[in-house]
């Protein structure tokens, strides 16, 4: 799938116009739905080798947090032939209890992938995570970044951010 492809499909299946609350708490008049872009075969496949673009060779290991990173995580790693790991929003009350499913080991070297970077929140979380196990955050990649901070923040917080596309390539302009 060409970029110009992948940005039709992404706009054509998960834009929608209306008044939507974010995580983030901010109001908006559009909203991505994510989850209507990355149960699509086609656009999740696209999304994997779009990521492993990223996968430099020290990299080790790839990651997305819970719940919307989970599928970007599985189809990079599929892409790249690179073990994953999910990151928890909170720990489970049972079984193993832990943040992370998968093998974090302190010397790996990750990719972290993000589906929508509105404020960068929940992405610095699993960030945290991730270099509190002793492991090397090598960069965070979001899928879409709104423009509404989360570059700032995610480079503020002494991590490299990416994304592979803007709202502008989808035409979106400021809210």
């Amino acid at each position: 799938m060409t970029r110009q492809e992948l940005i039709k499909r992404i706009k054509e299946t998960a834009y929608l116009e209306g008044e939507f609350i974010l995580r983030s708490g901010q109001k908006s008049k559009y909203y991505l739905d994510k989850y209507l872009f990355e149960t699509c075969p086609d656009i999740l496949k696209a999304l994997g080798a779009e990521f492993a673009r990223y996968v430099t060779d020290d990299v080790t290991l790839i990651a997305g947090a819970e719940l919307g990173g989970v599928a970007l995580a599985a189809a990079t790693a599929m892409e790249t032939g690179k073990n994953w790991i999910i990151v928890r929003n909170s720990k489970k009350g049972y079984g193993t209890g832990r943040l992370v499913e998968g093998v974090l080991r302190p010397e790996d070297v990750v990719l972290l992938v993000e589906d929508i970077a509105t404020t960068g929140g929940q992405v610095l979380e699993a960030a945290r995570v991730i270099t509190e196990a002793g492991a090397r955050l090598k960069k965070i990649v979001a899928v879409i970044d709104r423009k509404q901070g989360a570059g700032e923040n995610i480079t503020e917080a002494g991590y490299t951010f990416e994304s592979i596309l803007t709202k502008y390539d989808l035409g979106i302009e400021d809210d």
